[in-house]
Parts: structure tokens; sequence; C-alpha cells
């Protein structure tokens, strides 16, 4: 087993780090706040002082940061401290620049890089099932699918430096787009009569099935495990959906790229977040399409 390094213990971080801990890794982790450290080390996490600590002899260090500019400043400050060799995986949700700007730091020190963003909130998280979507070379994923598969239920390799995060904004504009699809058929049904529960029926064996619908469907009812039972408790907050759709609308101003409908789920998520909904989870846009 290995000595992995682990910072950003957060509500991601943290559970992703205890399954290390599980499939028999030690864990070295750090933290910011001390309350995610606690809740790590409760976990087997062996709690570390700062982040050069963490990844001293560490044989691969994963880093899950809030922003491109965090993981910028991790990786100048932990990478001199890294073995020759050793591997840097980054599984924040970045812009593509920096994801590869990252790479490149990892690149003058010696390193494997590997960017991997993630698919499967917290609930992902915790069972041990994410989807990893993987940039870098071939040594490096070679040499990050042992660290990552007790964290994950599928790993892909997407390509060169920067494709995980191409890969997960192009996932998360879909599903920001097919949530807002899904929420206006059912204020349509409302308005017309039709239950959530036929429209479900029908909908979710027909050509408008899809995962925003059949399972997490954003009205309470026809899925039980859905955040609409939970008074839209996160889940995937709609400030994170935010995040990553503007991510999306930078890389296609970036690229040329055309996306009208990226483009109005970013600005329907920036009112329903600036209406005090940022902490709720991303299916409860559906509220704010009723009017409410």
């Amino acid at each position: 087993m290995s000595t992995i390094g682990f910072i950003g213990l957060g509500n991601m971080g943290h559970p992703m780090a205890a399954n290390l801990v599980k499939a028999g890794h030690t864990v070295q982790g750090f933290d910011l706040v001390t309350a995610n450290l606690e809740t790590a080390g409760t976990n087997g996490v062996t709690v570390m002082a700062n982040a050069a600590a963490a990844v001293k002899g560490a044989d691969a260090v994963v880093t899950m940061l809030p922003a491109g500019k965090h993981v910028l400043s991790v990786h100048e400050d932990i990478a001199p401290a890294m073995k020759k060799g050793a591997l840097l995986i980054d599984c924040s949700t970045i812009d593509v620049g920096s994801a590869r700007a990252a790479h490149a730091i990892a690149a003058k020190h010696g390193l494997l890089s590997i960017d991997a963003p993630v698919s499967g909130g917290v609930g992902g998280a915790a069972a041990g099932t994410l989807t990893f979507m993987a940039g870098g070379s071939k040594e490096a994923f070679a040499a990050a699918e042992p660290v990552l598969d007790p964290m994950a239920g599928k790993v892909v390799h997407c390509g060169d430096a920067g494709n995980g995060q191409a890969a997960k904004i192009c996932n998360n504009m879909i599903l920001g787009i097919s949530m807002i699809g899904v929420g206006e058929a059912f204020v349509l049904a409302e308005k017309l009569g039709l239950s959530h529960q036929a429209l479900f029926d029908v909908a979710s064996t027909s050509s408008g099935q899809c995962w925003s619908l059949t399972t997490y469907c954003p009205v309470p009812g026809p899925v039980p495990t859905s955040p609409a039972n939970r008074d839209y408790a996160p889940g995937f907050a709609a400030a994170l959906m935010l995040k990553d759709l503007r991510l999306a609308q930078e890389a296609a101003q970036s690229s040329g790229a055309i996306t009208p409908l990226g483009a109005e789920a970013a600005q329907l998520y920036a009112l329903f977040e600036s209406a005090g909904n940022g902490g709720k989870d991303f299916s409860g846009i559906v509220n704010f399409l009723r009017g409410k």
C-alpha cells in the first residue's frame, strides 16, 4: 500500500480520503479548516500541520480545492517538497487553463500529474462510486488508477493535460441544461393538471428520460432518494452548478464554441443564486421556474 498526501478535506475530500484509508493506504491530510481536520482524523487520516508536511514522503498527492487560484498556489507550495517521480492528482473542478498550468508546475519539479475532477457528489464520495475524468500522460494515468480506484465507480482517461477538466465542464453543462428542461416540464404539467407521478411514469420510460429526471427528479415523490424529498438539501449545491456553468462559458468563449443553452442555463442559475438559493440543491431551480 502507498503513502498518500491529501490536501483539501472538505465535504468531498474527507470521505474520499477515508476510502483511501479503508483500502489500506496511509493518508497524510491537511486542510485550513480545523473542523475538517478533526473529521478526517476520526476516519483514520493522519492529520498534518501544513500542506508541505502532508506531502513529505508521499508516493502520490491528491488535492481537492475550490478554484484554480487555490490549486496553483498549493501546487507551487507542495511540488518542491514532493519526492521526484511522485504523482500529483488534482481532483478539483477548475478552468482548463489553470489545470494545464498545474501540470506545468508538476513537470518542472519532476512529478507525474493528472487532472481528475469528479462526478457523483457527496454521496458518491462517501460510497466510493465517483466517476473520475482524467487528463494527463498515459504513464501518469497508469500510476493514478490504483490511487483512484478505492474512491471510484469509474475512471476514464480523457486524453492529455486539462482534458479531464474539459470533460467535467461539458458533462455539467449537459446536467445544468437538462435539469432546467425537466423542471420546466413539471411546471408545465402542473399548469395543465397532470400529476408529477403521471409525467414521471411517461417520461422516465420514453424519449424524454434523462438522469435529471430518473435519478434526481426535481419534485418530491417519484424518486424517493432525490433532494426534492429533503427540502432540496444538497447533493450538489446550486452555487457549485453555477461555478461549473461559468467555467463552461469561459471555455466556450476562449475556444469559439457556440453554446446558447449553456449560456442561458448559467444566467438562470445566477438569478437563482442571487435570490439566496446558492446553498440549495441545484434541482431546486424548479421552484424558481415556478416563480417562487
